[in-house]
This record gives structure tokens, sequence and C-alpha cells, in this order.
């Protein structure tokens, strides 16, 4: 880590030098200039000091993505104290869990997930204070009620001449290992865990977006991953604040129809978010055009198909906003179908692959430079190998180690031996093959791997990512139940309602996709039966399915 540069330095130079441009706007609601930003970061360092909390103190943050949610973050990382992101889904006994684990202080909260919780739960907290309006709900302690009751008068008393940016200066991490952030995972197996990120692996992920990425001050962005995981926290928050970008939060669900809404607005330069948005917007507004026989015979006829394809590209570019550099996927597989149109209309978008345990970033490549199906090659500062005699044909585990890795799990040393071994390795349990060149292609989890009666290794996610491409298909699992491959799949159900389907149309349907996918698999992996799902599988906040609650279902 290049100590000229650190963490704060990024924070500190960007609020200085874009003092009078927008920082933070809640969509249709208020903006922060840079200058707001520092003046509330200042109120709560103030606030901080006088009810007694120190650097190293642990301070939670659980709400929905917003202007004040960042403010809270940023105030705490640059007094010193250790951030504790939690995500707004979670339920309310997961919340108090990580509250009381992490030994957390505070809690900056959002007012809807605050209705459901209870401060009896949580009992070493000093305050809860809303997120909305910073009013503190729950003081256990004198001197932080009459901090947050006098904040501005103490405010003017100490910068009586007006706030200018040379009173901008923040406390620098001690030292690259110095504990930054605990992020708690949100995990697909029901186990959460405190990822204990350090400053070096924060910095090291915000100077890869700085080296790969091309936003510059002014430029929007929009939030709409949760910054309470470590991809929206990254790559949207810390990394726009860092370049000077205008951060927007939806505050809202980023359905397809609020990202074509918000994004036409906005017109973001970088977009990030998980594959099932990207999916979904391109399915139901961009196949349609070419999804007929002439439009796939003009898509492959050289006299015509690039003016169509130019077309296409143009419509699926509006839909995100138009003017962005490019679109990075992250947070689970990508469906095959999807992105090979992708590529063959030359739509900018980039694989990231990373894990919590890395903050995030592992493998990622710009869109000009990345292999079909990879994830790309190892970012900066980071070793990335694949546990197999032979890489290029034989999936193996991908382990990895540098500057990105995380210090270890809050707590829990067991956990941290299990993932990180001896040489500094950490295993991540995701399957992969790695080229000559380096492009990395994630095959599945280890975890999800099913093994067959007769020995052969089916790695699912490949087979689901054919069959979600199949006719009203929304999201699909395979798994393996008394010895037979069988897909569980949640049918889109309005897209076939809109067609005249009915229920037993549906299921004749979906009983043809199973004999159409069959014909594109080896005997080995072919699907011997289809069970629909009336309801969307469960799911984690980046979007990934919880398979552990369906792989025990019984045939």
């Amino acid at each position: 880590m290049d100590k000229r540069q650190g963490l704060i330095d990024y924070i500190e130079r960007s609020i200085t030098e874009n003092w009078d441009r927008n920082a933070l706007t809640d969509y249709k609601g208020a903006t922060l200039q840079y200058k707001d930003v520092a003046r509330k970061i200042a109120k709560f360092h103030i606030v901080l000091e006088r009810a007694g909390i120190q650097p190293g103190d642990k301070i939670a943050v659980c709400g929905r993505n917003s202007a004040h949610w960042a403010v809270a973050f940023l105030a705490t990382l640059t007094y010193g104290a250790v951030t504790v992101p939690i995500l707004h889904e979670f339920k309310a006994d997961q919340v108090h869990h990580i509250v009381n684990h992490s030994d957390a202080r505070l809690l900056f909260v959002g007012d809807q997930v605050w209705e459901n919780l209870n401060e009896a739960q949580m009992p070493a907290l000093l305050g809860v204070v809303l997120l909305p309006d910073f009013t503190p709900v729950v003081c256990r302690d004198e001197r932080l009620m009459d901090a947050f009751e006098h904040r501005n008068v103490l405010f003017g008393r100490r910068y009586p001449k007006n706030f200018r940016p040379q009173h901008v200066r923040y406390r620098r991490e001690q030292s690259p290992e110095e504990l930054a952030v605990i992020n708690y995972t949100s995990g697909t197996t029901g186990y959460s865990k405190g990822v204990m990120l350090p400053y070096r692996s924060l910095w090291s992920n915000v100077a890869y977006c700085h080296e790969m990425l091309r936003v510059n001050p002014g430029d929007h962005m929009v939030s709409m991953l949760p910054m309470g995981h470590v991809f929206g926290m990254t790559y949207d928050f810390l990394y726009g604040i860092s370049a000077g970008a205008h951060l927007y939060f939806l505050t809202r669900m980023p359905s397809p129809k609020v990202i074509a809404q918000s994004f036409a607005e906005i017109r973001p330069r970088v977009i990030s978010c998980v594959p099932l948005v990207v999916e979904k917007i391109i399915r139901k507004n961009v196949l349609p055009l070419v999804d007929s026989r002439l439009g796939r015979l003009m898509m492959h006829t050289p006299v015509v198909s690039d003016r169509i394809k130019a077309e296409v590209r143009h419509k699926a570019m509006e839909l995100f906003g138009g003017e962005f550099d490019e679109i990075i996927i992250g947070g689970a597989p990508f469906n095959a179908e999807v992105e090979r149109f992708l590529r063959s209309i030359d739509f900018p978008y980039t694989i990231a692959y990373g894990l919590t345990e890395c903050g995030p970033i592992i493998c990622s490549s710009r869109w000009e430079h990345l292999k079909e199906g990879s994830c790309g090659r190892a970012a900066s500062r980071m070793e990335v190998r694949i546990d197999s005699p032979d890489p290029a044909r034989v999936a193996g585990e991908i382990v990895c180690r540098g500057t990105n890795l995380m210090t270890g799990y809050y707590k829990n040393p067991e956990a941290t031996a299990q993932i990180i071994d001896m040489h500094g390795w950490l295993h991540t349990g995701d399957l992969a093959t790695m080229d000559a060149d380096g492009h990395v292609t994630v095959r599945g989890r280890s975890k999800n791997m099913l093994l067959t009666s007769s020995g052969q290794n089916i790695y699912p996610e490949e087979i689901e990512s054919k069959l979600n491409n199949m006719a009203y298909v929304a999201e699909s699992l395979v798994v393996l139940q008394q010895n037979k491959l069988v897909a569980l799949i949640y049918p889109d159900f309005d897209d076939a309602f809109a067609h005249g389907l009915q229920t037993a149309d549906i299921e004749q349907a979906m009983e043809a996709n199973r004999q159409e996918l069959n014909q594109q698999l080896p005997a080995y992996s072919q699907i011997t039966k289809v069970k629909i799902h009336f309801e969307e599988f469960e799911k984690t906040a980046k979007k990934s399915i919880k398979r552990f609650l369906y792989q025990e279902a019984k045939g």
C-alpha cells in the first residue's frame, strides 16, 4: 500500500477539491454538496468526541441506501471508528445479533428498520440514531444526548469564522492493517460471519476502480446495490465519492421500470448491478426486437446485420441512460445466452468476480478485453490460481491472496483458519478454469456441485443458465432428488398470462423446455423432472438464491 495515497487521503482530497459540487442525492429528494457532507461529518466528529467514542470503537449502520447512510459511514470512517454496515433486509434477530456480536456502541438505523427492532435486545449500545433526520431515539449516556442536542452550537464554537476546505483534516489510518469495516456476509448458507476488512483492502479496491473505470468529478453515478454489501459499498459509494462523482440513491427497489425512469434522467457514467437486473431488462425490452425469424436472419446477414446490431445496441444503451462507460455485473452467475447476445451487439459490460472476504474484487477486466464467459484476469495486487492439475481443462477451486484480502472473521479464528491456509491463500469454494492468458471462467460453487450415481460431477449453474433463457422461465434451480436431476422452476407468470396461458399450459411449456434442454445436454446431466414453484426463490441481498433452503426437497 502506498502510504502517500491511503483511503482517507482519497476521501479528504475529493471533499476539498469538489467543495461546491453536488455529492449525494436521494432520488426525487434533497441534494448534499461536498461541503455539506464535510459539515455534517465535522458535527458528527464533535458528537463522537463528546460521547466518549474512541477510534477503533464499532458503529453500526443499517438502512436503505440514502445520503444520510453515506454521511454516517463517512463520519465513522474518517473519525477512525470501525463501521459495521448491516443489510436492511436482515430480520430483526439478525440485526440484534450483529450489533451485539460486533460490540457496536452506536447504531444508525433507518426508520422502517427501527420499527421492528427492540433496544432491549441490544444492551451494550450507548444510543440509537435515526438516519432520516439524525434524531437520537435511544440514549443511555447523558453525554451522547447532550452532544446531539447541542451539536450545532458546538460546531459554531469550533469553527467561528465559517467552515472551509482547510478545516477538513481527518485522522489517518495508523497502519494498512488497521481495521476499517466489519462486513457481515449475507451468505447462501444462512450463516453470517463478520469479515474484517482493513484499510489496505478498501484502499486497494478503490484504487483498482480508479485504474479501470472512467469517472470524472461531476459525473453521475447511481447507487442501487445495497451499500450494506461490500460490492455496492466499494464500487458505487467509496469509488464514487473518491472520484468526485455525484451519487444518486434510488431509495426504492431497482425494478426495470424504476431503472428506466431514473436512468433516463440521471444518465449515469458507470453502473454496477447484479445479473438479475440486467437479464430482466434485456429479456423484456431488447430481445423481443430480434426474437423473430426475420430478426434472427437479419442479425446474421452481413449486408444489414451491422445496421440492425447498431440499432439494437442503441436501444439497449438507452435503457440504462445512454451515457455509461460500462456496466459492471457481479454477485451471481450471469446467464450465458444473455451475455452472448450482449457481446454480439458490442454492449459495454464486464463481469466482476469477488467475495466479501476480498472487499470484494478478485478478478475483472474492462469490457474491451473481457473474454466471453469469463470474469477476466486477476485484479491488481491480487494473485489467483486454480487448484487443479490442468487448470485450462479441469475445473479446480479458485484460491487467491493479496492486498484485498481480509484479516479474518471477527471473533472466529476457527472459521478463518478453514478458509485461509498457512501460506496466506484464501480458498473461495468456487470452481473455475483458467486459460493460458489468465482469463478465469467460473464453473460453479464446489458446495453446489452434484455427484450423480454414475460418478459424474454436475455444475447446476451451467444447466440453470440455459434453462433460464427458455420460454416463460423466470428463474430455476437444478437439484439432485433420489439420485435424479430435477429442475425447480419459478415461471414468468406475468408473461405467460399475458400470452393467454393457463396453469396447465404453463406446465406443458415447462415440460417442453425440459425436453428442449435435454437435447443440449449430455446424457448424464439431463433433467428427469420439472417442478413448478409458485413463489420466487428466497434470495440474499445480492440476489443469489439461497440454495440450502431447497436442496433437501424430496420428490
